[in-house]
């Protein structure tokens, strides 16, 4: 009889499927989902991070057509609808602005984050309406003017001087 009991235990322990549970792979995957997120948020930063890398890249962009402007001698501008970005160039023809296409990865269009706002702000020291288009002048020389870039708990303002170069502020509060 005891020939016969140890005979049943190994069929019965081979007999038990082999594998994970469905409770064994839902508590990884509730695991690894944290641990994603933990990522997610560390990678990400927060709003201030997000306006800040926003408004470096604007800058990045508005450098980028003043240098273009110089190098073409075309007359570009830039502008902002508060939740996107332009660049123009103006035709010499008819004098109108027409916007850059694709073509130019830096000076196309770009969509803000949600919650972001973006408008122009001064030029030549005057406060400006947010719909105006700001020229860069092919000459290199151009009026200082100032962008404003808003998010919840950041704002930051991007300032040009006459030489094109643009400086990052965050105002006091």
């Amino acid at each position: 009889m005891g020939v016969v009991t140890q005979r049943s235990s190994k069929t019965a322990i081979a007999a038990r499927p082999r594998g994970f549970t469905l409770i064994e792979i839902l508590v990884v995957l509730v695991i690894l989902a944290l641990g994603a997120s933990v990522a997610v948020i560390a990678f990400d930063g927060g709003d201030r991070d997000r306006a800040l890398r926003e408004a470096r890249r604007f800058a990045s962009a508005l450098e980028h057509a003043a240098a273009r402007a110089q190098v073409r001698a075309e007359t570009l501008g830039a502008s902002s609808d508060g939740t996107a970005w332009r660049f123009w160039r103006r035709d010499p023809e008819n004098g109108r602005w027409e916007p850059i296409g694709d073509a130019d990865d830096v000076l196309a269009a770009h969509a803000l984050p949600e919650s972001m706002t973006l408008a122009p702000t001064s030029y030549s020291g005057r406060p400006i309406d947010a719909q105006v288009i700001v020229p860069l002048r092919p000459t290199g020389r151009n009026e200082p003017f100032t962008f404003e870039l808003a998010a919840r708990g950041a704002r930051f303002v991007l300032s040009a001087d006459p030489l094109n170069r643009i400086t990052l502020v965050t105002p006091s509060p």
